[in-house]
């Protein structure tokens, strides 16, 4: 009998052994699942707009509003003939209704030079970015056909870049690679080795004017976040 309390004894003490070993190992590899690097990922693409939204604005001003309506029917066809004999497609170009301003019911308008101003829009949509930058530069032609373009807030050019979707992957690549080239160098200089990704995220692409002189210049940016073990 005093064997056998000898023998569980023994088991017993044993089993506390085995159990601490295992607490201990399992504490360890707690505290090592913990330790974390979290660090950022950017890369920077400068492209080319692919798409123009160009509106051409012009007025005209008289006592006389059919006789400023049929000038302004003249003047439209002059600037769609322009515009396609210097290589834009009819189906890029469209006509919006004139507008019509009349300065006599005009409550705010005092003793007006000229009772009607009518403007016209005809806008250029087109993916023909260098050719209508460059007659962007030549409205002096239209101006010399007796046509007053107007230039406002309303009728700057818009471009626009759609081949995001082309470049993403290889952008999405280069964030990466750069997020683990910091995530290494943080683990180097801590002593530790970098381990598995334990959480990523991809973040949002933005898309930007790279200056205000060159607004068909874009500068497409994106930043990865992702989360690396630290083991010793």
């Amino acid at each position: 009998m005093k064997n056998q309390f000898v023998w569980m004894g023994a088991l017993i003490s044993l089993g506390i052994i085995v159990l601490g070993v295992c607490l201990n190992s399992g504490i360890k590899a707690f505290v090592q699942k913990d330790r974390v690097v979290s660090v950022k990922g950017l890369c920077e693409k400068e492209v080319k707009a692919d798409h123009v939204i160009w509106p051409i604005q012009f007025e005209e001003k008289g006592d006389k509003l059919n006789v400023l309506l049929q000038a302004v029917t003249v003047k439209n066809q002059e600037v769609v003939d322009y515009l396609i004999s210097k290589g834009i497609d009819k189906d890029e170009i469209s006509i919006s209704s004139p507008n019509v301003y009349d300065g006599i019911t005009d409550r705010y308008s005092y003793n007006p030079t000229v009772r009607y101003t009518v403007t016209s829009v005809i806008t250029v949509s087109s993916n023909k970015i260098d050719l209508v930058c460059e007659l962007m530069l030549k409205q002096l032609d239209l101006l010399n056909k007796g046509i007053t373009i107007v230039n406002n807030y309303y009728s700057q050019p818009s471009f626009t870049f759609n081949g995001l979707n082309d470049i993403k992957p290889e952008m999405i690549e280069t964030a990466t690679k750069n997020a683990r080239a910091v995530a290494l160098k943080f683990a180097e200089d801590s002593g530790s080795k970098l381990g598995k990704i334990k959480s990523a995220s991809q973040g949002t692409f933005s898309i930007s004017e790279r200056d205000s002189n060159t607004p068909y210049m874009k500068q497409v940016r994106i930043v990865t976040y992702v989360d690396y073990y630290l083991n010793d």
